[in-house]
C-alpha cells in the first residue's frame, strides 16, 4: 500500500483540515468511550508528557485548582500534592470513578457546559480540549470559573497534531464509501485562531505556540486507533473494525513505524497561558 505522504496545511485536502473548524456535524456525531484500563494501557504517556504544564501553573497551597478534562486523575493528584484544593471535572463517568478511587474529588461534568462561579485560582487542562469541539462555550466556562486575575494553564493537540494518522483514517473511511469529514472529533487549532477565542473570552494570552512532538507509542498503532479513533472506526460495521484498524496500520508503517518495529504518534501540542483580566 502506498505510504501517506504528509503536506500539512495543503489547500483542499479535507483530512489536513478538517480538525481546524469545528462543523455543526461533527459537533453532533462525534463520540468517544473511555475505558480507564484501556487508556492506561494504550496512552498512560499522556499524564506523563503533560506533567511540564505543573511547571507553569505553579500550583500552590491555599490555591483552589480546577483540572478541566481530568481523565483518571494523575495530573489532578499531583496538584493536590503541592497542596492545592484540587476539582476534577470530566465527561466520562469510567474516568471519573477512576479518579474518585484515588481519592479525588472528581465530578462528572462537561466542559462546555461548566457550572462554576468565581471559584478557582487557577484552571489546568491537558490533552482534552481538543475533544471539546464548542471551544466557545468552553472558554466562556472557565473564564466564569475563575476569579478575576486567575489563570489558565492548557496543552491541546494543535494545528498538524496526528494529521498523518487523519489521512489514513480518510483515506480508508472513503473507501468504504463514509464521509470521514463528518465523523472527525476534533479540534486541532492554529494558534492565532486559538488566542483570538481566548481574548474574545476576556483573557490576557501570556504565552502560545505549537509544539511539534512526535511521541513515541507504548504498542501497535492498532491499540491508538481504539483508544482515540473511535468516533472514525464506528463509521464501519463492527465485524469490518479490525480489517479497518489493519489497513489503516499498513498506511502508516512507511510513516510512522521504525525498522525496529517501534510505532510513534505525529503529535502536534498547543500550548498556552493566560490570564483572565481582574
Amino acid at each position: 500500500m502506498p505510504e501517506d505522504k504528509p503536506t500539512s496545511g495543503q489547500r483542499g485536502d479535507p483530512a489536513a483540515n478538517a480538525a481546524q473548524e469545528v462543523s455543526p456535524q461533527a459537533v453532533q456525531q462525534a463520540s468517544q468511550h473511555w475505558d480507564p484500563l484501556r487508556y492506561n494501557k494504550n496512552a498512560g504517556f499522556v499524564a506523563e508528557l503533560g506533567a511540564p504544564l505543573l511547571d507553569l501553573l505553579q500550583p500552590a497551597r491555599g490555591e483552589r485548582v480546577l483540572d478541566l478534562g481530568c481523565g483518571e486523575g494523575a495530573l489532578t493528584a499531583k496538584i493536590a500534592a503541592a497542596g492545592a484544593e484540587v476539582v476534577g471535572v470530566d465527561s466520562s463517568p469510567e474516568q471519573v470513578a477512576a479518579a474518585k478511587a484515588r481519592g479525588l474529588d472528581a465530578r462528572v461534568m462537561n466542559g462546555e457546559a461548566l457550572t462554576f462561579e468565581a471559584e478557582f485560582d487557577a484552571v489546568l487542562s491537558n490533552a482534552a480540549l481538543h475533544w471539546m469541539l464548542d471551544p466557545d462555550a468552553v472558554l466562556r466556562g472557565v473564564a466564569a470559573a475563575l476569579k478575576p486575575g486567575g489563570r489558565f494553564v492548557a496543552e491541546m493537540g494543535g494545528q498538524g497534531n496526528v494529521e498523518t494518522i487523519t489521512r489514513a483514517l480518510f483515506a480508508s473511511l472513503q473507501a468504504r464509501g463514509a464521509d470521514p469529514v463528518k465523523a472527525c472529533p476534533w479540534y486541532f487549532p492554529a494558534p492565532e485562531a486559538y488566542q483570538a477565542k481566548l481574548e474574545a473570552a476576556g483573557f490576557a494570552v501570556g504565552s502560545i505556540a505549537l509544539i511539534p512532538r512526535p511521541t513515541p507509542l507504548p504498542g501497535e498503532i492498532g491499540g491508538w486507533l481504539e483508544t482515540f479513533a473511535e468516533a472514525f472506526l464506528k463509521q464501519v460495521p463492527a465485524d469490518d473494525g479490525p480489517a479497518l484498524i489493519a489497513e489503516v496500520a499498513e498506511r502508516l508503517r512507511p510513516s510512522l513505524c521504525d525498522s525496529e518495529g517501534q510505532w510513534s504518534a505525529d503529535y502536534v501540542r498547543l500550548r498556552f497561558v493566560a490570564r483572565l483580566a481582574g
